[in-house]
């Protein structure tokens, strides 16, 4: 993709809003979103701040609430794909707050679309783009480390090089692994291995690292002022829609 741009989160406020946006947050508030989603979630209310998450739940008690780091009062879960997939979220509303990613796709709520990525739906998202490509191109956010995550990096990049390809078997596309090996080689890869933050299950990493495990994109509009994520679907041409 010859026009897609790879911008840190400060970046963007030096910009014209973007037409498209893809969010990617690797490791991990976009890997527990999708298994959000694969657990039965409806939507995901993407908070601005952790006291809007906890006041969002006092307004709606049956929602779940889930942030970085350690659970603290207030709160259901912790933003950790490995303690998320054993919760049952059937038809439920998740608020998420993360350090990075909800950032991002905060940043960008201006956009004509928003979509939110790690691996695990990166050929979903890629074949959305293909099908809604702007004219005016992709930009690509780098949610970590302003903008410097090669986990993060890594993804957008592939996911770049997949929105222009077919994916077909006389066309296989871009080989996933370097890019895998990038990320599993980051410093926030690293950092949930040796524990260095809290929150963390041991198959984190692992499950950040899990390439198209959802066939569904990830799109996030503004409803009611709130900006709302949900799961989208996309079929590959070949399949015959099965899961």
């Amino acid at each position: 993709m010859d026009d897609a741009r790879f911008l840190g989160i400060a970046e963007l406020t030096e910009t014209e809003t973007p037409s498209v946006a893809v969010v990617v947050d690797v490791m991990r508030a976009f890997t527990v979103a999708a298994w959000a989603f694969a657990q039965g979630a409806e939507k995901i209310v993407l908070a601005e701040s952790l006291d809007e998450a906890l006041a969002l739940k006092a307004r709606h008690p049956d929602w779940v609430a889930l942030k970085d780091g350690p659970l603290a009062p207030g709160f259901d879960t912790v933003n950790s794909p490995g303690l998320l997939r054993s919760i049952d979220l059937g038809g439920r509303t998740v608020v998420q707050k993360t350090t990075a990613g909800t950032v991002g796709a905060l940043a960008v709520k201006e956009a004509q679309l928003v979509l939110c990525a790690g691996f695990v739906v990166a050929e979903a998202t890629a074949r959305l783009l293909r099908t809604r490509r702007s004219a005016d191109g992709v930009t690509f956010v780098v949610t970590g480390e302003d903008g410097q995550a090669d986990e993060d990096l890594a993804c957008a990049q592939y996911i770049a090089r997949r929105a222009t390809e077919t994916g077909t078997e006389t066309e296989p596309g871009t080989d996933a692994a370097e890019f895998l090996r990038r990320a599993a080689e980051s410093r926030a890869a690293a950092e949930l291995a040796q524990g260095v933050r809290q929150g963390v299950h041991a198959d984190d990493v692992a499950l950040c690292l899990e390439l198209d495990r959802f066939p569904f994109a990830m799109v996030a509009t503004l409803e009611d002022s709130l900006m709302v994520l949900r799961p989208q679907r996309i079929v590959h041409p070949h399949q015959d829609g099965r899961p």
